[in-house]
């Protein structure tokens, strides 16, 4: 499945900025690739936004980076998620089938 425009936008733009950052510390992508523990095609393809790569690979990227590891914070910020009281919240949602 091919993802949306917007995800695809959206991390052109996270690699752009991974890309920038790299070039502001004055690294080339082989050491960078190396400190991440990634391959350098790897790094080459985050760098361009690929929607393949693992987000396990792009969390260490940012952390050879020095930019820590932000995909913790994402939903922390959810409203929606805030305003639900914990205790209510299901402990797993299953998707019904429909009966015949």
């Amino acid at each position: 499945m091919r993802p949306s425009i917007a995800v695809e936008e959206s991390l052109a733009t996270l690699g752009h900025n991974i890309k920038m950052a790299r070039l502001k510390r004055r690294l080339p992508q082989a050491v960078l690739a190396e400190r991440s523990g990634v391959g350098l095609s790897t790094l080459a393809k985050i760098e361009r936004g690929d929607t393949g790569v693992a987000i396990g690979t792009v969390a260490s990227v940012l952390q050879a980076l020095g930019l820590g590891t932000p995909f913790a914070e994402i939903g922390a910020s959810d409203p929606l998620a805030q305003a639900l009281d914990p205790a209510i919240l299901p402990k797993r949602v299953r998707l019904k089938t429909p009966r015949l």
